[in-house]
């Protein structure tokens, strides 16, 4: 027989992943503002190795619309700003020999409702993972029946299954409209 506790928790454990994961790739959408996060897929040739830009230099935003990047290492600049150019960035460098700056276009009306756009996408794959882990537990309920289970625990941890998922469905809908309002401010 199944832990009906159990499962309720592995579901919201698995709703929360989907909703980090929806937070994390929306830092990565450029909307207009500096923000370090759309530099997190950046990886720098160090010595041999592939590491993450913040391994080799610190990141910092002096201004809402640009991004500072100060090499721990001089001889390393070329390295970083070849990496920002191989990466999905889509912003092309500038450096003073100390320091590579970024800066970050304003975005036209129409590239603004492209990044929402972007933004409702990854939304939906969010969403459509929480109901999916909807869809597994309700399936496991229905058969927990079958192995002892009563049909008014099955019916309550369908009801607070029902609740987690609303719970999480609006939490996915708040994160996608401050980030909408956020691209769309001007």
């Amino acid at each position: 027989m199944i832990d009906v506790k159990q499962t309720l928790n592995d579901a919201e454990e698995r709703m929360e992943m989907a909703a980090m994961f929806l937070d994390e790739q929306l830092a990565r959408v450029r909307a207009g503002r500096a923000n370090v996060a759309i530099l997190d897929g950046v990886k720098v040739n160090s010595y041999g190795m592939m590491v993450p830009l913040n391994q080799v230099a610190n990141v910092s935003v002096p201004d809402p619309r640009t991004i500072a990047i100060k090499p721990w290492d001089k001889k390393a600049i070329r390295d970083i700003e070849k990496a920002i150019m191989d990466s999905d960035v889509g912003i092309t460098p500038e450096n003073n020999g100390e320091v590579i700056r970024l800066n970050i276009p304003q975005p036209t009306e129409e590239r603004r409702r492209d990044l929402v756009k972007q933004c409702n996408k990854i939304g939906e794959k969010a969403k459509v993972e929480i109901r999916n882990v909807r869809g597994d537990i309700k399936d496991k309920l229905k058969k927990a029946i079958k192995d002892g289970l009563s049909e008014d625990n099955e019916k309550d941890a369908e009801l607070d299954l029902q609740k987690l998922h609303d719970k999480y469905i609006k939490r996915l809908d708040d994160l996608l409209e401050a980030k909408t309002k956020e691209i769309m401010t001007v």
